[in-house]
């Protein structure tokens, strides 16, 4: 199997990836310049592409990708996605006009481009956008949703010259080696997808988030669309509600659980009202929210042999957040969750570059036991550190072998008059490795 960041089944797309991932010796290394020099060999593709959705944050921007797929989608219209990381197949960062890319059509594709790129020092997700690149304008479609990788100002997909819209879903302290170590540092990358003449649909920030982001866009050019004052969303009376200087809408509750939601559908549907490429109305905003599906953002697992290894009646959701903004989101969605009466229990493997302390922290009073696991092929904190990082923040917490191991020891000492409520989360590369044992395999 190829390494971190890419792996097949197919032997021969594996190959291509492995050589891909070895053409740089660091993962990330962020610059516009060798793609830029790719492209242009490649007949610079990024600069023939349907109208483009772009969209940053550090946490809700895939969810918000999601959305504007499903609501587009629902408008009739054929629509180019690329997405990081996958979690089980290469294949799910690319989308052509509607479908998951071929491993025949990627074999052509990364051939083709490794090719031209003749052994130029290129990092992996950089030639892995110039794929995604040239696909989108070889295929036809009517729109594309690209999501960026890592920041925005020297993420890869930055080097399209404009879009349709852009926008930024939450922001929250993550990747601080590569885009600063305080959230303002955080929110000046992020609002680098700025581009001239281009609406920016922003979320809420506190004031100097907000202002942070306007020191950025607005000598850009681009036209700031902030939440709370162009547009805003929420719930009363059991329906979503979407507002803007045009219009007020009820719009699809989102089929993705989580509060967090409401946001993430919000930010979509202000993109897509606030651009002009494309005619969306006002029934497909109502129907892509109950359509969309994003796997890993807690997500109920419902069968397979994970699930088999806890009593009747118990719950086992995934979900692939990791930062500590995306834990108090979790802890959110379990708030109602009362321990005293049905056991809650975290099946917890961390990166070492992620802040395990925080994340853990968030936690605090609101699980039964954590369970802490290795990931399997990466550079993770050992079950047994992130074991006592659980309990100095007063968790009880005992290392296992695998997410099977974890699983199995809950299900064996699970009380079956209150069978238990399961989280597996702390990486999308964890998810990844449960969805693609346990099932269902995105699609």
């Amino acid at each position: 199997m190829a390494t971190e960041g890419a792996r097949s089944d197919n032997p021969a797309l594996d190959a291509l990836l492995v050589e891909a991932k070895a053409l740089h010796p660091q993962l990330i290394d962020l610059t516009l310049g060798r793609l830029e020099r790719l492209l242009g060999k490649l007949g610079n593709p990024h600069h023939h592409l349907p109208p483009v959705f772009h969209v940053s944050g550090t946490n809700g921007k895939g969810s918000t990708a999601a959305f504007l797929r499903a609501c587009l989608e629902a408008a009739g219209y054929r629509v180019h996605v690329f997405t990081s990381p996958h979690l089980v197949r290469f294949n799910e960062r690319i989308r052509l006009a509607g479908r998951l890319i071929t491993d025949s059509e990627l074999i052509e594709l990364l051939g083709d481009v490794i090719s031209v790129n003749n052994g130029e020092q290129i990092t992996f997700f950089e030639l892995t956008t110039a794929a995604a690149f040239t696909a989108f304008s070889r295929t036809p479609a009517d729109a594309c949703v690209i999501e960026v990788g890592l920041g925005g100002t020297w993420d890869a997909t930055n080097v399209m010259p404009t879009a349709a819209v852009c926008g930024i879903a939450q922001l929250g302290l993550d990747h601080q080696q590569f885009l600063g170590h305080s959230i303002l540092d955080i929110a000046r990358e992020k609002a680098g997808i700025a581009k001239p003449g281009v609406p920016l649909v922003t979320s809420r920030y506190p004031q100097t988030v907000a202002a942070a982001i306007g020191e950025v866009a607005g000598p850009k050019g681009a036209r700031i669309i902030a939440r709370g004052i162009d547009w805003d969303v929420g719930i009363y009376q059991d329906q979503l509600h979407y507002r803007d200087a045009h219009a007020k809408l009820t719009l699809g509750m989102p089929r993705l659980p989580g509060a967090h939601q409401i946001d993430n559908v919000g930010l979509a549907a202000a993109m897509l009202r606030h651009q002009t490429a494309l005619a969306v109305p006002d029934a497909a905003l109502r129907a892509g929210p109950g359509w969309a599906e994003w796997p890993a953002r807690l997500q109920r697992l419902e069968s397979g042999p994970f699930v088999q290894h806890l009593p009747q009646g118990s719950e086992l959701w995934l979900d692939g957040g990791h930062n500590p903004s995306a834990a108090r989101v979790i802890v959110d969605a379990f708030r109602a969750q009362d321990i005293a009466a049905t056991p809650f229990h975290l099946v917890l493997g961390m990166l070492q570059s992620k802040d395990a302390a925080a994340f853990l922290k968030a936690f605090a009073g609101r699980v039964t036991a954590v369970h802490t696991v290795p990931i399997p092929e990466h550079d993770c904190v050992p079950p047994e550190t992130l074991a006592k990082f659980a309990s100095e923040v007063g968790l009880t917490a005992t290392p296992a072998l695998s997410v099977d191991d974890a699983l199995r020891r809950i299900g064996h000492a699970a009380d079956r008059k209150a069978p238990p409520v399961v989280l597996i989360a702390g990486s999308l590369y964890l998810a990844g490795d449960v969805l693609r044992i346990n099932g269902p395999l995105p699609g």
